[in-house]
Parts: C-alpha cells; structure tokens; sequence
C-alpha cells in the first residue's frame, strides 16, 4: 500500500479560495520551486533501504524542451515519487546527452562555439525541468560533452582496444554529404537517407574505427529471452536486426592468371546441400570485394561494369529492395568451384546487398526462383541437384526449394538434404574452404564520425609502431578550441577529413611508445559511445580516478540493471542495443556485476499533435491559413484560401506540420501540475497521446473541486461544528477509501496505469463531494480526504504539497 514520506518543512500556509483564481497557482508554485532548489533531495543512502534505480533517458540539449520530454520526465519523476513513498532509497538522476552534429552546425550558423551553445541550451532545459516540478538528483548530473565524463568514454573506447575489440580498417561506409560525416548502418532509414539530415547517403571507402559487436552477437539475442519486463515489440526489433542465421560458408577463388594473388570470394548460404548446382557467383556491386576486383576485370567489359556499379551505389536501399532482380552485369571473370573446380561465371547484381552475409551470393537456378529468373535473363545454366523424396519430378520451369534427396552431386548423390549438409560441411571444413558457420545479419558498430563536437579517438598513429592507446594518465585527450572564425574551423571541406585534421597544432604530437614524431586520430566518436555507459557513471558521477566504482555500480545496477528505464521506442535499435553490448563487455571484464543494463523499460508512446491540411495537396497548413467557423451551431476548420474544411490528422510533432507545442507556454497558462496531471492521464504511458490543450480545462476544473473539499473542511474545523460519530456511513466511507488505495497502488505498480490510477482519486473526490454534508468532521471524512491528498502528490506535487499541509492542520495565518 502507499505509505507517504514528505521531505522538507513549510513555513507559509495559506488558503486557496474555494473556486480557485485561474492563476492561483503561480505564487504557490514559485514559493516551492524556491524552496526545491535550496533544500535538494537528500542524498541516497543504500546502506539503509532497498535502493530503487529509476531513470528517463537523457536529452539532446537543443534548447526548448517538446512536450514529449515533459511526458517521459513527468512519468519518471512519479515514480520516483512513488518508490520514494514506498519506502525504497531512490536514485532518479538527470543528464545531458550533449555531443552531436546539431551543436556543431547551429555553432556554424550563429558563429559560436558548440561548447557555448551547448551550456546555454542546458541551462534552458534544466530551468524548465524544475519549473515542471520534476525532482532530480543533481548533484549527479553528467554531461557527455565535459572533459570530466568523456576522459572514461575514451577509457571505455581504449579497454575494449586492449581486447582486440575496437579496430580500424578500410571500408565502404555511409557518407552524409549534407552533414559530411559517416553514418553507421542503423542510421540509413530504409530509403537511404541520413537519419538526422534527410539526404541521400553515398557510399565511400575510409578507414574507419568499429567496435565488435557481432563478438556478442549470440548472448545479445539468447539473453533477450532475460528480459520479461521489456516490451515484447523492442525485443522482436532487436532479434530481428541481430538475425542470427545457421548455414554454411564456401569459399570460391577468382580465377587469375598465373602469378596473380588469390581472391578468394566467401558465400554464405543456408542451403549448402545445392552447391553442386551453382552456375554463377553474384556481388553486390558496392561490396568490399569489388573494389579488389577491379583491377582485374578484362578491358572489353571495365567500362560496363565501372558504370553499372556506380549507378546501383546511388540507388537507395529501399529502391534496391524493389529493384529489377534480373539486373546485373558479367565482369568477365570466373571463379573456381571449391568441390569440383568447374569454373562459373561472376557478376554483378542490383539484388545482392553488401550488408546481408558476405555480400556474395552462389547462384542455383534450379533451387531458388530469383536466382532462376536472374539466370534464364543472362541465359545461364540450370542444374537440378535435389529432388522430391517420393521421385516425383518437378517441371523444368518449376524451382525446387524444399530439402529432398540430392542426385548428380558427386559422392554426395542419394544422401538427403540433411545428411548432405553436414557431409558437406565436414568436407569444406576439410578442404580449408569452409564448413558450418553462424551468420548474423548484425554488423560491426561503426563508431568513426569526421566532425569536431565529439569524443576525441584515444588513439596516435606513429609510422614505426602503428595505432597506440593512448595511456591513461594522459587522458582526456581534450578538443582543441576553435578560432575565432568558428563556421571555418568547424565546416566540412567536402573531402573526408574531420575538421580536427586540419589543427595541425592539436594533431602532431609524440608517441607514448618510443617516443618518435606522430598523430592524433583525427576521428571523433559516434554519440551513440557517450551514451551507451552514462546509466554507469550515474551510479559514482564524482568519482575522479575511476569511471565509477565497481561496489557503487552493484548497489544501484545489483545483478539486473536499472530497475526502470523509461524512453522511446525509437532507441530499440540504437542505444538499447548498443548499451545491452558495452554492459555486457563491462561485465566480463569485472566491472559490473549485471550483463544486462535495463531489468524493466517502459517505452512511452509519442505525442502527437493536430495537422490540419489542404483539402487538394494534403499540404500542412500554418495557422495563418485556415479558420474556425460555426455552421448550423457547430464548429468547422476551413482553408481561408478555398473556404472548404481541412483534412484534420493527428501526427508525429513537427515543425514543418505547424503542429507542435511549446511546453512552457503550457506551463505558463496552466501550471506545472496540471500540465502533468493531463499528460499522464490523457492516455497510458506506452500508448500514442493526441494533445489537445482543451483538456487541460478539465484537470483544472477537478483541482478546482479538491480546493472546495479542503476549504469546506478547514471552514468546518474553524466553527467548531458538531462532528458526526463513527456509524455506518464512516465505516462505509472508510470501505470505499481502503478500496480505491488498493486500485490505485495496482495500477501504478503496473507501471502502465497512471490514467487508472488518476481516475480511481476523481471517483474518490466525487465521493467525498456527495458524502460533504452528512460527513465532514468525520474522522473517516478527514481520513479519506488526508489520503487523497497524500495519492495526488504523486501528479502534483508543488499544490499538493501546500494541500496536505492544509489538511494536516488545519490553521491559516
């Protein structure tokens, strides 16, 4: 049941009037945010009580907070509120997600320092955080982008170096040409474009740093199956990216003139048992691959396959999902068969990606329908190698994609599928030239980014002994400043480089190993890094000689992880994953006691707004170009240009839909309270919510109906009325109060019901108004009215708090 603890003392009390002014609430919510901000949380201590580690995740400071921060951070703060309450030691800290490219090109545009638009920003959203009511502790607050948090980013970065985890090679990598840096593959939407800039990504071979993540593929996916209090969707996304396949690798070698270095080309298939049957072998034309066959591609066919790989890399990756499956170019080159030799020709083709398995694919016609289409369209070979079990043959213009039992397949002929894949298997591992593998669809995090605003790579490249760590006594390895031409220092030149390569001054130095002249990496880390430990340093923020202290970790992460994570789904993909990979390597090094860095995660639904459109275009409208009208006594929104209604859709917030809001206009016109009471009660955390600020007005009018409750009891105090005694009524009173305590308390340990919860207290109120004339006075009366008061402060804390007050003691002065 709920037990309530109230922190701090109050030293005015003054009555609300009985049909509260409708900014009645603005000196009592400065009154208390003044005294938040001088009395802070206490701290926790976990040696006392079962310590509670509830956390929202932290925002980009871009300056004004949306409405959807004020949903996640309202969500988290109640909790925390409720734990506390509950009896738990609390840790609810905050912090500031503050590397990234939004700095960086609002630094160019205004001619100032990203670190300089970063602490403004932030002083911005933590002076709306506390105007909310929203309680942390920030005497734990980090920010990514200071020396002090990001010197254990690099530590992170160089321990996982140490392990052979992070490595730099030469790669095809997603070029932003907008935002002229590299994406990794998570950050390419499905039609190609940048996930923060919107242009069309191009490909470009760089030396890039990436992290293994596919070491951890198979425990990220098994251990999916440990967290029963995620929702079911975001585990379903991250299996399905991780996508784990069991097959078989072959590795065929391009046929070279004598002399000629071997090019072997790995496959990887899950149907081994029709290798006998390949005709062809197909590369995505912006493999890796391809760019080492090049140089030996006949000079009749160069110029085909030159253009026809560079017209498929700018084809979006949506666009190469639709493409043609028949489309492709031969290179003029074979490559040898591992079990029979037979040569077989390589090509080109728009429907293998680089991204999925190795990025080269065996043709069988015969036994799979596009390879089959591919094949009649370039008029190769049909080779049948598995049949039906019953002998019943296929007609020749069927495929064949069941198992079956395999013929003209050499000593192989007769075995079924089954028995054919593991002999085959066992003779590739034989031969050197391949055997049973797992494959994930899962790639290497690629953490290199070429812009200045991020962590610095801790490492220097020395010609003699190549990439070193930098020591850890030397760390951080701190960004230079910029000059006073900012937008110069700072603006991609078009070529690859990141800015920091051209501060010769920050880039030469010595090298920790012998000594001799080298250079900084000029790299800088994705923010994806930053973010993926900052659960971690929450838990020893001040700590100056260690990232956190292992036994401070295990108070608060114990052996599951934060107990509760709050935070979109859009982070499925990306951070959730990213942080499940660094815990997990944390762990095996010692440093935690949980492999898992989230036991539940709550993702809120989005908040969407009302985007009125043309009736032709469906074009947005701003407000300016539409009108609300009455016909026939009801209301109507109409184009001003046309003068029909509009199409009205409830949307994703945006700028470009004129649909947003601005939260602290909200708060000014409403209140802090009942701006959170509507969030939370307008629909459950994980659901969408449609905004509508005329639901405010109702939230108002309820707490308006909560003062006359208190006003009319203090009143009857004050007389010195008769009090009623202790009958039927009382004991029913008291019924009906014990069950909406009990309701109430289900419904937010489930995390999932605060509407519930919420509307359990206005049956509650409603109650006490019926029951006002025949019970006020009543023991069970002030009872039922105490425990309300003491339920609301989870939703409203800065009037609740002068509530309770109130009914605790019923004076005014």
């Amino acid at each position: 049941m709920l037990r309530c603890r109230l922190h701090g003392s109050i030293a005015a009390r003054r009555s609300f009037a009985t049909a509260a002014p409708s900014r009645a609430w603005e000196p009592i919510e400065a009154k208390w945010q003044k005294h938040w901000a001088q009395q802070e949380l206490q701290p926790p201590s976990p040696n006392k009580k079962e310590p509670f580690y509830c956390l929202s995740m932290f925002p980009y400071p871009s300056g004004q907070l949306h409405i959807g921060h004020v949903r996640v951070y309202t969500i988290s703060d109640c909790m925390a509120r409720l734990k506390r309450m509950q009896g738990y030691d609390v840790l609810h800290p905050m912090g500031w997600d503050a590397f990234g490219l939004p700095a960086e090109n609002a630094a160019i545009e205004r001619g100032i320092s990203p670190a300089d638009w970063t602490v403004a920003n932030i002083a911005q959203a933590k002076k709306q955080l506390k105007a909310l009511g929203i309680r942390f502790d920030w005497d734990r607050e980090v920010t990514t982008c200071a020396p002090d948090y990001y010197k254990w980013t690099q530590w992170i970065f160089l321990q996982m170096f140490n392990k052979g985890l992070a490595y730099r090679k030469e790669a095809l990598v997603n070029w932003d040409p907008v935002d002229k840096t590299v994406l990794a593959n998570e950050q390419v939407d499905a039609e190609g474009r940048s996930w923060r800039s919107g242009a069309i990504v191009e490909q470009r071979s760089l030396n890039q740093w990436f992290l293994r993540i596919t070491e951890y593929g198979d425990r990220l996916l098994e251990d999916l199956e440990k967290l029963t209090k995620w929702p079911d969707a975001i585990k379903r996304m991250q299996s399905s990216w991780i996508g784990r396949s069991e097959g078989s690798q072959v590795e065929f070698q391009v046929v070279l003139d004598a002399g000629a270095q071997a090019i072997p080309l790995t496959v990887f298939t899950t149907r081994v048992d029709t290798v006998f049957g390949v005709s062809f072998v197909s590369m995505a034309p912006d493999s890796v691959e391809v760019e080492n066959l090049l140089t030996h591609v006949p000079a009749a066919q160069r110029p085909a396959v030159d253009a026809y790989a560079a017209e498929v890399r700018a084809l979006s990756k949506d666009d190469r999902g639709k493409g043609d499956t028949t489309a492709g170019v031969f290179t003029g080159l074979y490559a040898r068969h591992p079990l029979t030799g037979r040569h077989v020709p390589i090509y080109l083709a728009e429907y293998v990606l680089a991204h999925y398995g190795t990025g080269v694919v065996m043709g069988v016609p015969a036994h799979d329908s596009r390879d089959l289409a591919f094949a009649r369209h370039h008029d190769l070979e049909v080779r049948s190698v598995v049949g039906s079990s019953d002998g019943v043959e296929c007609n020749e213009d069927e495929v064949f994609t069941e198992r079956g039992v395999l013929r003209d397949s050499g000593e192989f002929s007769g075995m079924t599928s089954q028995e054919a894949t593991a002999a085959i298997n066992a003779r590739l591992e034989d031969k050197r030239v391949g055997g049973a593998t797992t494959q994930f669809r899962l790639r290497d995090w690629l953490v290199s980014r070429q812009r200045y605003w991020g962590t610095p790579v801790p490492i220097i490249h020395c010609p003699s002994c190549g990439p070193v760590g930098v020591p850890s006594e030397q760390l951080p390895v701190q960004l230079p400043p910029v000059g006073e031409d900012v937008a110069d220092d700072l603006r991609g030149k078009g070529s690859s480089d990141s800015p920091l390569a051209r501060m010769a001054g920050w880039r030469h130095c010595k090298c920790p190993r012998c000594g001799g002249e080298a250079e900084r990496d000029t790299d800088t880390l994705d923010t994806f890094v930053d973010s993926s430990w900052y659960y971690m340093r929450y838990c020893d923020a001040r700590n100056d000689s260690a990232a956190f202290k292992p036994e401070h970790a295990q108070t608060w992460l114990k052996r599951t992880g934060v107990d509760l994570y709050i935070g979109g789904i859009e982070h499925a993909i990306l951070h959730l994953l990213y942080s499940r990979f660094v815990t997990k390597f944390m762990f095996d090094q010692g440093f935690l006691a949980t492999d898992e860095p989230f036991a539940q995660l709550l993702a809120q639904g989005m908040v969407l707004g009302r985007t009125h459109k043309s009736p032709g275009s469906l074009r947005p409208l701003a407000p300016n170009e539409y009108e609300e009208l009455t016909e026939d006594g009801r209301k109507i929104i109409v184009e001003k240009k046309t003068g029909l209604p509009v199409v009205t859709q409830w949307e994703k917030m945006s700028k470009s839909k004129y649909n947003g809001v601005d939260p602290e206009q909200i708060r000014a016109r409403h209140g802090a309270d009942v701006t959170r009471l509507t969030v939370l009660f307008k629909a459950p955390p994980a659901h969408e919510l449609e905004w509508d600020e005329t639901d405010l007005a109702g939230q108002s009018r309820w707490l308006a109906r909560i003062w006359t409750l208190l006003d009319g009891a203090l009143a009857h105090r004050r007389r010195g009325a008769s009090v009623p005694t202790d009958g039927d009524d009382e004991k029913e009173l008291r019924h009906e109060l014990h069950g909406t305590i009990k309701r109430v308390t289900e419904a937010l340990n489930d995390f999932q019901s605060f509407n519930v919860a919420i509307a359990e207290l206005m049956k509650l109120s409603n109650l006490l108004g019926e029951r006002r004339t025949q019970l006020q006075g009543s023991a069970a009366y002030e009872e039922a009215l105490k425990a309300l008061v003491q339920m609301l402060a989870l939703w409203l804390p800065t009037l609740l708090l002068k509530c309770f007050k109130l009914c605790t003691t019923g004076t005014k002065r």
